[in-house]
């Protein structure tokens, strides 16, 4: 099941697909089950877990780049799989806010490892320390985009737009059919006797 279909239907609403798929009798187990699941949501969680991963991964990409003197590409597509699935654990989002905080997110991670990248050469040459060169890129954002600039190549965009679809599509909570038809088949539970009658 897409967990997009949630986005925009009320809190206690459960998805159209799923209102297909299953009885009437089986409507108040479902809603109870997904206003739990969107009760987990935690978009500050998400937010935080996809900037540190961002931070992580720009930093993997870069080491990678520096120690091999050459750029691979597919590091964005690594960064999306870490950004995303660091929001989708965190965050446990099922509306398309999260895949948003995921794309941004490992969108940034690229850029920044790109820019870290730079850096590592820029020192390498220079035999300056890396962090003093960091600090003095990170704090110059006109530096950062001209580093930016001299180490871009037309391939970029490609793998940045994997990363950001992967940011996005992975930062949802996996909710497939099995977990939601096991659910749909448990008994419903007895109800206690009525001490009063």
């Amino acid at each position: 099941m897409d967990p997009n279909h949630t986005s925009g239907q009320p809190t206690n609403s459960v998805p159209a697909d799923v209102h297909a798929t299953y009885s009437a009798g089986d409507e108040a187990r479902l809603v109870e089950y997904f206003h739990r699941l969107k009760s987990e949501q935690n978009l500050v969680a998400a937010m935080v877990a996809g900037f540190i991963a961002a931070l992580v991964g720009a930093f993997i990409w870069a080491v990678v780049t520096v120690v091999t003197e050459f750029q691979i590409g597919w590091m964005a597509v690594g960064v999306g799989f870490l950004v995303g699935y660091a929001v989708r654990v965190l965050g446990k989002g099922l509306s398309s806010g999260f895949g948003m905080v995921g794309a941004v997110c490992a969108l940034g991670g690229c850029v920044l490892g790109n820019v870290l990248s730079g850096c590592g050469f820029v020192a390498k040459e220079s035999q300056l320390p890396l962090a003093q060169v960091v600090m003095q890129v990170l704090l110059q954002p006109a530096v950062a985009w001209e580093l930016l600039l001299a180490t871009f190549s037309p391939m970029d965009l490609l793998f940045y737009g994997i990363a950001v679809y992967e940011g996005y599509k992975f930062s949802f909570r996996q909710i497939d059919e099995q977990q939601i038809a096991a659910l749909a088949t448990q008994p419903t539970p007895a109800k206690a006797p009525d001490v009063h009658g």
